[in-house]
């Protein structure tokens, strides 16, 4: 399920950032409006790359994200498969999870 790599899901921190930046991004907010790059979301997360990398793959083996393109890939949220994910999957409850989410981040109010 999570390919070689054991980690505690529910404390994947770094996931978490991943995935609610993906869920609640906006054309605005990137470079192309199909999605964004690796690149881009670690400059925006101030995240190593090889790290936004990993966390990428673990959510597309989720299937709740998926990549357009080929060079560069770009990364888009699946809004339709996420919200047929099983609740008790640890992904999905990390995503769900909006203790210490600071919504400043991704809403204008």
């Amino acid at each position: 399920m999570y390919g070689s790599e054991i980690f505690e899901c529910d404390e994947d921190t770094d996931l978490k950032r991943v995935g609610l930046e993906l869920m609640f991004l906006t054309p605005e907010k990137t470079a192309n409006s199909e999605g964004i790059s690796a690149v881009e979301l670690s400059k925006q997360l101030e995240m190593d790359l090889a790290t936004v990398k990993k966390k990428l793959k673990i959510l597309q083996e989720h299937e709740i994200i998926r990549a357009i393109g080929i060079n560069p890939k770009i990364w888009k949220f699946d809004e339709y498969k996420f919200q047929r994910m099983d609740e008790d999957d640890p992904v999905y409850r990390l995503l769900c999870s909006f203790d210490n989410v600071d919504f400043e981040r991704y809403f204008k109010y």
